[in-house]
This record gives C-alpha cells, sequence and structure tokens, in this order.
C-alpha cells in the first residue's frame, strides 16, 4: 500500500466506533503481550491494547483516527500498517461503512487465543518458535501450559448426551441460529484454507485406508495450514497423510503435524521454516532515486502534523493553537495528512513564519474543493496559484519575494528547517525570525551548500 494511495483506505478524520463483545482478562494481556507481539510487533499490539482501554469506557464515544495518531504517535499510515496486522493475526475484526462521502469503521477486538491452543496451532507455533527461539519458547510453555496429570488417573468426565436429553420443545425459527453460512465455526484467524487442492489430495488416496470422513474441517484446515508452513505440495501432503495415520487408521493434527516436519526434515531442510510479512511492491521511488522535492514530499506524507510545527520551528514546541488549526483542517475538514503539512509550510515560508487562521483556511478552502489529496498535488497547486494565494493575504508581499518562493520551488530547492529537523541544537534561525525580510533564494542557496554534509539526514 503507497502512501499516494493511502488515502483511499483510511484517513486522520475517519471516524471509528469499537466493540468489545467480552470483557479480556489479565491472563489475556499476557498472552497479547508475550505471544503475539513477538509476531507482528509493538506498534500493532499498542493499538490493540489501546482499542482495548477505549472500549471499557462508560460512555462510549466515537472517535476519529486522529485519535489515535495521538495516542500512538504514529502517521496514519503506520496505524493502519498495525490495524492490518491485528486482523491478519486474528485480533482484530474490522467493518466500514460509507455514507454520503463519510467514511466510519466499527473494529471488533478478538480474545486471542489460550496458550495451549496458540502452540497447538502449526503456523502460530511455528512462527512465534522462529521468533523467540527455543529456549524462550519452552519457557513460554512451562509457565502458561500446565504439565500433564499423573498418568494413573484417567477421565471420567460425562458427555452433555450421558446428562441431558432432548425434549419435543419447539423453537421458534427467528430464534435458530443461521446454520446456513460457511463460517459457522469460528475460526481463529483468517486463513484460506479452500486455496489448498483437495481434490488433488484425495485423488491420490485410496477411500479404503483413507476414507473422506476422516477429512473433518479441522483435519482439511491442518492440512492446508502444514502445506503453507512447509511449502509442500498435494502430491507431497498425500505422503504426510499416510505417514500421520495410526494403528487404528485414523488421523490425529498431532500426528499430522509431525508427520509433515519429519517430512520437510528429511525431503527439504534441517532448519525449520520462518515466517516473513508480505510487502506490497511501491510506485514510490527507492531513497536513492528520490529528489530533493520527492523526499519532502514523503516526508510531509508520513509525518504526524504536529511534528511538522516542530520541526519548522527549530525543535520548540508549537503553540497550542497552531496545533489545534492543523487538527480542525484534518478532523472537521477531512484533509489528508499531507496536504495539511503543505499547507502549514506553504504558508509558514510565505508569512514570515506566521500561520494566520483566515489565510490558511482560504487556501485550505480551495485545496477541499480541487480534491487535493496528496502533498506532491497541494504543492503543485501552491507553485501554480502563488500569486493568487499572495493576493489573498492581509498585507500583500513584493513582487521579489513572490518570485522567489516559485523560482526556488521550481528548482527543488528544500526548505532549511527539513534538514535541521533532528538536530538538537537550541540556536533559532535568524533569516527566519526577521519580521518581512526573509530572502528565501539566499536562504536556499545556504541549504544547497550543506546538502552535501547532510544528505544522510534528509531520510531519518
Amino acid at each position: 500500500m503507497t502512501l499516494i494511495h493511502l488515502y483511499k483506505e483510511l484517513q486522520p478524520a475517519d471516524s471509528f466506533d469499537i466493540r468489545l463483545p467480552h470483557a479480556l482478562s489479565t491472563q489475556e494481556r499476557q498472552l497479547v503481550t508475550l505471544f503475539y507481539q513477538p509476531l507482528i510487533g509493538a506498534e500493532p499490539i499498542s493499538l490493540y491494547l489501546t482499542l482495548w482501554a477505549e472500549a471499557e469506557q462508560m460512555p462510549k464515544q466515537q472517535m476519529t483516527h486522529y485519535y489515535l495518531m495521538n495516542v500512538l504517535g504514529l502517521p496514519i499510515g503506520k496505524v493502519f500498517e498495525a490495524r492490518i496486522a491485528l486482523e491478519a493475526i486474528g485480533l482484530l475484526h474490522t467493518w466500514k461503512k460509507e455514507d454520503d462521502g463519510e467514511r466510519s469503521f466499527l473494529y471488533e477486538l478478538i480474545r486471542p487465543l489460550d496458550a495451549d491452543s496458540f502452540m497447538k496451532d502449526p503456523l502460530l507455533s511455528m512462527f512465534l518458535f522462529s521468533k523467540i527461539g527455543e529456549q524462550a519458547y519452552r519457557k513460554l510453555r512451562q509457565r502458561f501450559i500446565p504439565s500433564t496429570r499423573d498418568a494413573e488417573f484417567k477421565d471420567v468426565s460425562r458427555a452433555f448426551i450421558d446428562v441431558f436429553k432432548p425434549v419435543s420443545t419447539r423453537i421458534p425459527d427467528d430464534l435458530h441460529a443461521d446454520t446456513s453460512r460457511k463460517d459457522t465455526q469460528q475460526k481463529i484467524y483468517p486463513f484460506y484454507f479452500d486455496q489448498f487442492d483437495f481434490e488433488l489430495l484425495q485423488a491420490g488416496l485410496s477411500e479404503q485406508l483413507v476414507p473422506a470422513s476422516l477429512l473433518t474441517f479441522e483435519v482439511r484446515e491442518t492440512i492446508a495450514k502444514l502445506a503453507f508452513l512447509y511449502r509442500l505440495t498435494a502430491l507431497d501432503m498425500q505422503k504426510v497423510v499416510i505417514l500421520a495415520l495410526d494403528d487404528d487408521l485414523g488421523i490425529s493434527l498431532e500426528r499430522l503435524r509431525k508427520a509433515a516436519a519429519d517430512f520437510y526434515k528429511l525431503t527439504v531442510s534441517k532448519e525449520p521454516p520462518k515466517l516473513a510479512r508480505v510487502t506490497e511492491p511501491s510506485s514510490v521511488e527507492e531513497p536513492g532515486q528520490k529528489t530533493k522535492d520527492q523526499e519532502l514530499q514523503q516526508y510531509l506524507e508520513t509525518t504526524p502534523p504536529v511534528q511538522v510545527l516542530r520541526d519548522i520551528n527549530n525543535g520548540k514546541e508549537p503553540l497550542q493553537t497552531s496545533v489545534q488549526l492543523a487538527e480542525s483542517l484534518i478532523v472537521q475538514h477531512g484533509m489528508p495528512v499531507g496536504v495539511v503539512n503543505a499547507l502549514l509550510e506553504y504558508v509558514m515560508l510565505t508569512t514570515d513564519m506566521k500561520l494566520p487562521k483566515k489565510y490558511v483556511e482560504t487556501i485550505a478552502d480551495h485545496w477541499v474543493r480541487k480534491n487535493i489529496q496528496t502533498a506532491k498535488e497541494a504543492m503543485e497547486l501552491a507553485r501554480k496559484e502563488h500569486d493568487k494565494y499572495t493576493t489573498w493575504k492581509n498585507k500583500p508581499q513584493s513582487s521579489a519575494k513572490k518570485n522567489s518562493y516559485t523560482k526556488n520551488r521550481r528548482e527543488e530547492k528544500v526548505p532549511d528547517w527539513f534538514y535541521k529537523r533532528n538536530e538538537k541544537s537550541e540556536e533559532v534561525l535568524k533569516d527566519t525570525t526577521n519580521t518581512g525580510t526573509t530572502d528565501f533564494e539566499k536562504e536556499r542557496q545556504k541549504i544547497l551548500e550543506k546538502l552535501g554534509n547532510i544528505q544522510n539526514k534528509v531520510g531519518e
């Protein structure tokens, strides 16, 4: 998912509600931290715990994703990546609604698997093992999974049908569960096991040796997961299934897992397989191929407005009025973060580091009507309409200043604050604090002289 097209999926102004079908326990919080965090990282888990905490709040209120950006300290792109990681691992179910151009989401938090189910799952257990190593994996098993009971004891628990019997009470049709749905059995996490070629698998298995009745839903799902994990074909899995048969010609999930692991060691590698995050191809050029203008565009797309204000002001905290102005553009007017950042940067550079609210909102209204969605589009429009925007200001600037900004943007000379944003110096830039006399051409020429020394800081 490229940042340029992220607005089609998620924007800070999009609202959301949270559904917590059941209370989550302290034990489950530990499972999320110790079992799931090694797999998907700290940012998705922080999002999960934040949604969890908000869901327990009473009374509940609808929020926007800009709130999540502030709480997590992440740009909208990172919030989106954290969300889809939670969806993939089975901790979050997302619903979307669009009404009159407004988009809202419903986030349903899913209970984490218990430790026993997690470690019995072939994908999750192997994924965790590859992330934390054998020693840490054994410690988790010892901590969360009780030791086996004494062999002298046997299970004498009664089954449901041993205690209860059916009666002739009729249940109204509208109260019956919908059994027509294919997903009546809740999946522990999204996995498309139907993509596995079960017809080819069964074609090579004798019906007498492996009757179709043995391939239950759980067995089929485990077969598909093991084939995915070990990258085995349907023909390979025929051998695995035969190896997994017990003396009574039955198939247990545990024997399937062991048979697949043994077959993999014998035919592929003695090293256990690993799972890696899928990264979608991006249309954005590699860092080494970007122009200075493109580097600035990416920075504006991926950085919260508060940080942009801080960077432009040489690391100093922005005034609350400036922060509120940026938030209103995002939350109330639905402007993308990259566009708001480009607007803040343009106005501050053309008004001697000021943010006149009326002037900002006038340009913002123009950009909203022009449906500007990216920082690149905003910067190009600012260059094109620079003369018009200058006439909108309360105090018109000289033609020299107008031509300087347009000329410099065309030459892709990045403003000084962008390169100084990571420096810890407390010194205030003198050339950006002189009232109404800033020479942008002179400033940008200074930047070009420094590029050779500080180029490596641009992508930080």
